[in-house]
């Protein structure tokens, strides 16, 4: 891999930079093809170069390829940022579409000059056509408005600019006209919006045609948009296949860590598989960014190899790779391969061989222990496979939760109240007197390592002062008498970030966050939560391949931790 000045790898791109300047120039020239077309489908031919035409081809065949030269004007816009970033599939529609323009440029006018420009373009695509090789992106509601703001932009201009060039072509009301810019504009709106056109009356065939065609442009134009919109459901189904799933699942199982590798079964991921199969990798896709929960899950010899392997994955994607909460220990082979990385938490561990509730710093949990058991307040722990009753009893539990904080359920790197993933699950239940539900948290363990992790932590509102203390305190006791070597609170997020003095700018900056923004998440409180139970803090990291991805990255990251529920977000959730 070639190495930038800056000292990191040049992952964006996997081509030279003639090659790449030979990219950016057919996207941009894709874009000024479609305002072309745009232009050509709304001025009139020239009566010397029709004049023969007439004799072989008909009026509304000439008026037809003044319609697909907008259409396709409106296509070619669409398609010019998909070729900048090295999609196959705008590379073929591109190309077809080219072919299409020159014969409808042909037909409606002997329009030469736009087939010159058009048969550059397409001659410039089949020397880079090489250079085409990312795939696809899954469909998105994102996709759709984009797709849903340039139909609308493009129609209205369609309108706009044919109205104001085409002088006498039409009456308004009776009396001829010669629309200014702004009428040209509320001329346009009016097709759409008053049964009578605001009085438009066209005075000769093409101005008809025109007035018909904003009909069909716009018809074609916002069907396209709404397909776009509708797609992400429509074609919503498993990031992965039921195979991969079976042989993600075979490799975590064998080489499994840490809790996050239980969470990489969850139904949200997808999966890279490294060339010798030994290892997975779960990522989602969001935006360009393709972000891994933890390290690549599999034999220790094939890790570089697994994350060299991903990265090309990647290119070939127009993605960049991002791993999340990676370990210290994984952190130099990553630096080895010219990867960047910040601190983004801290993980909360006791060793359960030493933990115990004696002494003054434990005062109050003995104290909530006591008052809650007197009050008839007991701890049941549910092992897996867990009951579908037990389910029920929980739910009402976790509503009330959610609810009372006005959030909804996040993922990617935390479960959710899943039927299916909870009965995989050890599952504590704080219960009253009268055996109802009060309190609960799942608890994830396996994979290879006797740990217990937290995931899922919720409570009603009625609930007695000290009952989450009541709860940790005693599955610490459960699991320790268990024989567990330690009890995993979970990623703290932000905690231990920017405070040391030699720290990074952007973990200085994330350290402001910790610090100012609780409103949107009780990081210090849960911080502060986990810090009674005195554990032993190990760091966390984000890996990713240059500082300039970050905010791609963190826009990717809120899109995955809330399922692309942009606005749940800003509240706080599980």
């Amino acid at each position: 891999m070639q190495q930038t000045s800056s000292g990191y790898t040049a992952y964006s791109s996997n081509v030279d930079r003639k090659t790449r300047i030979g990219i950016w120039s057919a996207g941009i020239l894709t874009g000024v093809m479609g305002l072309v077309n745009l232009w050509s489908a709304i001025v009139p031919s020239y009566p010397e170069r029709t004049a023969w035409l007439k004799h072989f081809l008909p009026f509304s065949v000439r008026a037809g390829g003044h319609l697909f030269a907008a259409l396709a004007g409106f296509v070619l816009l669409t398609l010019a940022a998909n070729l900048l970033r090295r999609k196959k599939v705008a590379w073929y529609l591109t190309v077809g579409l080219l072919i299409l323009s020159i014969l409808s440029h042909l037909i409606k006018g002997f329009d030469i000059e736009e087939g010159i420009l058009a048969t550059v373009l397409l001659i410039q695509l089949f020397v880079l056509r090489k250079a085409y090789t990312a795939k696809s992106d899954p469909p998105s509601i994102a996709q759709g408005i984009r797709a849903l703001i340039i139909a609308i932009l493009f129609t209205l201009a369609y309108g706009t600019i044919g109205f104001y060039i085409l002088d006498g072509y039409f009456n308004v009301n009776g009396q001829p006209i010669n629309f200014s810019f702004r009428e040209s504009i509320l001329q346009t709106l009016a097709m759409f919006f008053t049964a009578d056109n605001a009085g438009l009356e066209p005075r000769r065939r093409y101005g008809d045609f025109f007035a018909n065609s904003i009909y069909a442009v716009g018809l074609v134009t916002m069907t396209y948009a709404l397909l776009m919109l509708l797609r992400p459901v429509l074609l919503r189904g498993d990031p992965a296949t039921l195979h991969d799933r079976k042989k993600a699942r075979q490799i975590i199982d064998e080489y499994g860590q840490t809790s996050l590798a239980r969470l990489s079964l969850l139904p949200d991921k997808s999966y890279y598989f490294s060339p010798s199969g030994k290892s997975v990798i779960a990522y989602v896709a969001k935006g360009r960014a393709a972000i891994t929960l933890g390290d690549p899950i599999g034999h220790p010899e094939d890790l570089q190899e697994a994350i060299v392997s991903f990265r090309e994955f990647c290119n070939q994607n127009d993605w960049f790779p991002t791993f999340y909460e990676v370990l210290p220990e994984t952190l130099p082979i990553y630096q080895s391969l010219g990867y960047r990385w910040v601190q983004i938490g801290e993980e909360a561990i006791i060793d359960l061989h030493t933990f115990n509730l004696k002494g003054k710093a434990n005062q109050d949990f003995r104290t909530a222990i006591n008052k809650l058991s007197k009050s008839g307040y007991r701890l049941q722990v549910y092992h897996p496979p867990i009951a579908d009753s037990l389910i029920t009893r929980l739910k009402p539990v976790s509503d009330e939760w959610l609810k009372s904080k006005q959030g909804s359920e996040k993922q990617f790197s935390i479960g959710w109240f899943n039927p299916d993933y909870l009965k995989e699950c050890h599952i504590a239940v704080v219960e009253d007197g009268n055996g109802e539900a009060i309190a609960f948290s799942n608890l994830l363990s396996g994979y290879n390592r006797k740990e217990v992790t937290v995931d899922l932590m919720r409570h009603l509102n009625r609930a007695e002062k000290g009952t989450m203390d009541f709860l940790f305190a005693e599955m610490l006791k459960h699991f320790q008498q268990e024989g567990y070597d330690s009890f995993n609170f979970s990623l703290s997020p932000l905690a231990g970030v920017g405070e040391a003095s030699d720290a990074q700018r952007v973990e200085k900056g994330l350290h402001y966050f910790f610090e100012h923004l609780n409103q949107f998440y009780n990081f210090k409180g849960l911080h502060q939560f986990k810090e009674k139970f005195r554990p032993r803090w190990e760091p966390r990291y984000l890996v990713f391949p240059s500082r300039r991805m970050l905010p791609d990255i963190a826009v990717g990251l809120v899109r995955a931790d809330s399922g692309d529920r942009l606005l749940d977000y800003l509240k706080p959730g599980s």
